[in-house]
């Protein structure tokens, strides 16, 4: 397992890496994370890392963007190994992220790429459901029993925006939910502008507990000029919780400090890979 880039105890171990044949780490494998948390088995989650697919440098290994710039014939062939080495039941459902706050429903048959769209929400078993980062947090969001799933792309705009709360909306109002955070970059890593902060303290005054003075602050003349550290992991949870009640678990990795699992945009630049969480509701057995 993988050390937790998070300082607190009570969310460090929630993921667990495991190699797609379930025998634990493999760095010629693909190599996913998967959540320790308490809904019915019949929910699948997961987030790759870069380990074993066949993109090349600055992409190695295994990219799953078609955006970034990679060889496109490779990421297909990427996807494909996703497809076949975690037995997806059907090509994941991928979006057009804007860094917005919709999130789509899949309630039948498929939806086209284009759509523009963070986050989707499903109750049809067999849906995948996916998302692609590379230092924005994932979020994986479902009910106890297993029968309502959601898998949300929440970087810092549309998380100040309320994507959670727009995710969080679609399903029962009586459903027990968990959520699951998956690799993102980490609250000693991401350091924003005084304008990111004001968003969040716009947003929900609490949200201020999140930052810390940055270096480049001290001495600053100017508060326009000050930066900050954002825990966006802490963000995610007050966000999940502020409305109803949400088990939340993971967000344990730094997508920036730990380049041997994750690919990550901050630290590479536009040449980075993404990495994809993916979900799905397994059918019930006749």
């Amino acid at each position: 397992m993988v050390s937790s880039s998070t300082s607190s105890s009570e969310h460090r171990d929630a993921s667990r890496i495991t190699r797609a044949d379930g025998r634990g780490e493999d760095f010629g494998l693909l190599t996913c994370m998967t959540p320790v948390w308490g809904v019915a088995s019949r929910v699948t989650a997961f987030s790759t890392t870069r380990l074993g697919g066949i993109s090349q440098a600055p992409y190695d290994a295994l990219n799953l963007g078609l955006h970034v710039g990679d060889d496109e014939p490779a990421v297909r062939e990427n996807r494909r190994r996703l497809q076949e080495s975690f037995a997806l039941p059907e090509s994941p459902h991928w979006m057009k992220q804007t860094h917005g706050t919709d999130v789509y429903a899949i309630e039948s048959g498929s939806i086209d790429e284009a759509i523009c769209a963070d986050g989707s929400w499903t109750n049809k078993p067999d849906t995948v459901l996916a998302v692609l980062t590379a230092d924005c947090l994932p979020v994986v969001i479902c009910d106890k029993l297993g029968t309502e799933l959601a898998v949300v792309h929440a970087g810092w705009r549309g998380l100040a925006a309320g994507i959670l709360e727009n995710a969080l909306a679609r399903f029962s109002e009586q459903a027990e939910l968990h959520a699951w955070l998956g690799p993102a970059i980490g609250p000693d890593a991401f350091e924003v502008g005084a304008e990111v902060r004001q968003a969040f303290i716009e947003r929900n005054p609490a949200h201020e507990t999140c930052f810390e003075a940055g270096m480049s602050a001290v001495g600053s003349g100017s508060p326009d000029k000050q930066k900050y550290w954002a825990d966006l992991y802490s963000l995610a949870r007050a966000e999940l919780q502020q409305s109803r009640s949400v088990t939340v678990t993971g967000g344990d990795y730094c997508t920036v400090t730990q380049p041997q699992w994750f690919h990550s945009h901050r630290r590479d630049g536009l040449r980075s890979g993404r990495m994809a969480t993916v979900a799905w509701i397994g059918a019930l057995p006749e």
